[in-house]
């Protein structure tokens, strides 16, 4: 597996960071923006004497993007199940949500493409969402905060991701400060276990929410790693075929789940073209190394090693 390693130059780095074509640097771009955008009208309403109403935590804009738990306020709202996602008031809060997004997502993009980084983002968290307002009106103990609780923050969908390629490569090794080598399945559990423990201890909800996303990340990549692609429903939201994406896709021996079977001829043909593909990918990595890869040659590979 390649080291996880820093980029050299710290201006191009950040500009890569927030500027970068990619999905990752989108999110994180969005999740800033936002940030600093409700931070800088608080300060021009604190400025001019105007307080929020409502929930004193949060600002006048943060009420309206955050997640309420009460059912009737969200029936008003149905928007926060998304915005919540992308909603950070706190600069530390924003910081590790941000720092663990990288982290897990440049993982990610190693092995899976940015479309499946994207759908995990979001549904994780809607799953985390799901389960705070879920747990909030089912649970006694949360009675008498339901009217007023609401969720905020990108942390469920952040660690769907984290969560999810540490179940499909789960002994993948990364180098962390004071810790050393860990791999990143020890690393998910770990995760998963503080929050678990947490829930008695402050933000309840929070926490539900983060084990929400965690449930989602894991059940994606579990299901993938079996050939089952939840994101499969979402392929009419794709653009015509091109010329290319038409070449990658004879490279299979399965078969569609609605045609008959595939005859001899047919599947070994389909074999011989998937072996040539990943005998060019193996010939690639020779000559320009392993991070030369696009995220579908990778995933290719991937599923090739686990069928041996």
């Amino acid at each position: 597996m390649m080291p996880f390693q820093q980029p050299v130059n710290s201006g191009t780095f950040f500009r890569n960071l927030f500027l970068g074509p990619g999905i990752l640097s989108r999110l994180i771009l969005i999740n800033t923006l936002i940030f600093l955008v409700i931070n800088v009208i608080s300060q021009l309403m604190w400025l001019f004497g105007m307080e929020a109403s409502g929930n004193d935590e949060l600002s006048y804009i943060g009420q309206f993007l955050a997640l309420p738990s009460d059912l009737s306020s969200l029936g008003q709202m149905p928007w926060t199940i998304i915005t919540y996602m992308f909603t950070q008031e706190g600069f530390f809060h924003l910081l590790f949500n941000l720092i663990m997004l990288y982290f897990g997502g440049t993982i990610f993009l190693e092995y899976l493409s940015e479309r499946k980084l994207l759908t995990t983002y979001l549904l994780g968290g809607i799953t985390g969402a799901i389960f705070f307002v879920g747990a909030f009106n089912l649970f006694p103990v949360f009675q008498h905060v339901t009217s007023e609780a609401v969720a905020i923050g990108a942390s469920a969908s952040v660690l769907a991701i984290f969560i999810a390629i540490a179940t499909y490569v789960p002994d993948y090794t990364v180098h962390l400060f004071l810790f050393g080598r860990l791999k990143m399945k020890y690393l998910a559990i770990a995760f998963i276990g503080i929050d678990l423990l947490s829930i008695q201890h402050g933000n309840p909800g929070g926490h539900i929410a983060h084990l929400g996303g965690a449930l989602w990340g894991f059940a994606y990549a579990f299901q993938l790693k079996k050939g089952n692609d939840f994101y499969r429903i979402f392929d009419w939201f794709k653009k015509p075929v091109t010329s290319s994406h038409r070449t990658s896709m004879k490279y299979t021996t399965s078969r569609p789940g609605n045609s008959k079977p595939l005859s001899d001829v047919e599947y070994n043909s389909r074999r011989v073209a998937t072996q040539e593909q990943i005998d060019k990918i193996l010939d690639k990595i020779s000559k320009s190394g392993y991070s030369s890869l696009s995220p579908d040659e990778k995933e290719l590979l991937f599923k090739s090693s686990n069928k041996k």
